[in-house]
């Protein structure tokens, strides 16, 4: 399963290749990461034709994640890619508007790991 992760934080990178070595390792999944919803848009481009999920950060410089969900939902319908978005916020407006703009879920930082396997392996099987 190829993964699009989305967030303006360097260091997401390094905490999902350590939280995830076992399932890189095993080749089970394949992170991407994009450290802007431009970059994501670029990278989706060359995706295009690869089932991804979108874990992507809602409050980044630039185009946001919300503006990111609602670019997804617009451009790439089939096959829909599953989009998570995750916050440090998880106040009801961030909610709703997720929910709104086509989100699949909706994660709060810190991430709880554990869960978010869980979730993950229930996409892939």
């Amino acid at each position: 399963m190829k993964i699009l992760v989305v967030d303006d934080e360097q260091d997401v990178k390094i905490l999902f290749q350590q939280r995830f070595r076992k399932e890189i390792r095993s080749g089970d999944m394949h992170f991407v990461f994009a450290f802007s919803g431009e970059e994501a848009v670029d990278l989706l481009k060359d995706l295009e034709h690869e089932a991804v999920l979108i874990l992507s950060d809602i409050n980044m410089p630039g185009m946001s994640g919300l503006d990111l969900l609602e670019f997804i939902k617009k451009e790439y319908v089939k096959p829909p890619p599953v989009v998570m978005m995750i916050t440090a916020y998880g106040d009801e407006e961030n909610r709703s508007s997720s929910r709104r703009l086509g989100a699949d879920d909706f994660l709060t930082k810190p991430l709880d790991f554990g869960v978010l396997k869980n979730k993950l392996k229930e996409i892939a099987s």
